[in-house]
């Protein structure tokens, strides 16, 4: 097995600077930043960020660096723990087709944590961002081939989290790579298709992830060394020819709904459907939905829990369709036992399509009939996702996000602030930036 350190990586990761960026780059990095946040002010209020916090506290890990939605702070290490179970909680966050996951969430909590302890610039912190999602994408594919097996968001989560880390605290590039060598060796080797068919906490593995990274950090700072990682073994050199030049935070997709991005496509061609034909769900007889095998092996149980709504392809459909809109409000626990949505996901019926399946994962598509109780029948066109790559989100699109899935959690008064902190804090530093969220949601 031969490998070659030119430190290529780490030198991108560690040389990189907010003026090195190209404008588009530039302004998808502040749209990540606020669809980050998105994702961990809903978590913040979710039950699986209570658990984190209470960890965090068993263990010791007090200290100075504030978390989102909270007047506690902790350490480094606590910060990455209590953020990491934040920030994929409620499924809202970003992901990559290729990869087949999340990086966004997968490195947020320990880049947010490190770039609030050395209380760096928010440009800072939003390049930090950048290099990190080029670090997840290409050990994602990397991973994934040299295991032979679909390992999820966790997994690559640690090696971009060692990365994003380490280029805020700026390590050496020796540093770095020793860094990365121990996030790469110890990652999580997340089995996603498990979580796709029992879903719980456990889903992407993310926070397990992230805590490996900013380990992985800790322990080379004390001394702990380790050698190689995945990108410097010659099969996987090619990933790195377009650093610098290709950029992965372009090719992301975002999503509107707290739920797998497998169940969006039907959730959206339902809604139009019913939208187009005046449609109302009680006259619903039952719903045929044509997909990609994947997406048909999500579960389809009864949920009794948020991680069960969200980890799902029947619920989702169904609250989506009852209530017009799939959010916060939908998935949390208190509202599961709506019987009108739990009495139309026995209507729904899922058929494997080869065409469709044949596109994945490059496409997610589905095709839904609605029979209704008169006997019509409405069968949509092709549908895939909205906030794909070819839809070229921008401040406008993940603007409308924020106002309408924060709506429940947040006053119109805190939603404005926080999205102008976001928007216009090129001028603060990262404690300044994370002060204004939390005064803004912990006072509104």
């Amino acid at each position: 097995m031969n490998f070659k350190s030119d430190y290529t990586l780490e030198n991108y990761i560690l040389d990189t600077t907010w003026d090195m960026l190209p404008k588009p780059v530039r302004e998808r990095a502040v749209v990540c930043g606020i669809d980050l946040m998105i994702a961990l002010i809903l978590g913040s209020r979710g039950r699986q960020h209570g658990v984190g916090k209470k960890v965090s506290q068993e263990i010791g890990a007090k200290g100075s660096i504030p978390i989102i939605g909270s007047s506690e702070s902790f350490n480094l290490f606590g910060a990455t723990l209590a953020l990491g179970h934040a920030s994929n909680s409620f499924d809202i966050d970003d992901g990559h087709n290729m990869i087949k996951g999340h990086p966004g969430t997968s490195f947020i909590a320990g880049i947010l944590a490190a770039s609030l302890e050395r209380d760096i610039s928010y440009r800072e912190y939003l390049t930090a961002l950048v290099v990190a999602y080029d670090v997840a994408v290409r050990s994602g594919l990397a991973i994934q081939d040299h295991y032979g097996f679909l390992h999820s968001t966790g997994t690559y989560g640690a090696v971009a989290t060692a990365a994003g880390i380490s280029k805020v605290f700026g390590l050496s590039k020796e540093q770095l790579n020793n860094a990365l060598s121990i996030a790469d060796f110890h990652a999580p080797l997340v089995p996603v298709m498990r979580a796709v068919e029992y879903p719980s906490m456990n889903k992407d593995g993310v926070p397990f992830g992230a805590i490996t990274g900013a380990l992985a950090v800790i322990e080379t700072l004390a001394g702990y060394t380790g050698k190689t990682h995945l990108l410097e073994l010659e099969d996987y050199r090619y990933l790195l020819d377009t650093l610098g030049k290709e950029y992965e935070i372009m090719n992301l997709y975002f999503k509107p709904f707290t739920c797998c991005r497998w169940a969006h496509p039907p959730i959206l061609a339902s809604l139009s459907l019913m939208k187009e034909n005046g449609i109302n769900y009680k006259e619903i007889e039952s719903v045929n939905v044509k997909t990609f095998e994947s997406a048909s092996r999500l579960s389809k149980i009864v949920p009794i829990s948020t991680d069960e709504a969200q980890y799902n392809i029947s619920y989702p459909i169904a609250a989506a369709i009852v209530n017009g809109d799939l959010g916060f409000l939908q998935v949390i626990e208190e509202n599961l036992d709506n019987n009108e949505v739990l009495d139309l996901m026995k209507k729904i019926h899922f058929i494997v399509d080869l065409e469709l399946d044949a596109a994945f994962p490059e496409k997610r598509q589905c095709i839904v009939e609605l029979v209704l109780q008169n006997g019509k029948r409405y069968t949509s066109k092709v549908f895939e996702p909205i906030g794909e790559i070819k839809d070229n989100v921008d401040l406008n699109w993940v603007t409308e996000k924020f106002y309408r899935i924060t709506k429940p959690i947040l006053s119109q008064n805190a939603q404005k602030v926080i999205l102008n902190t976001l928007v216009n804090g090129e001028k603060l530093s990262m404690r300044q930036v994370v002060a204004e969220i939390n005064k803004a949601m912990l006072f509104q």
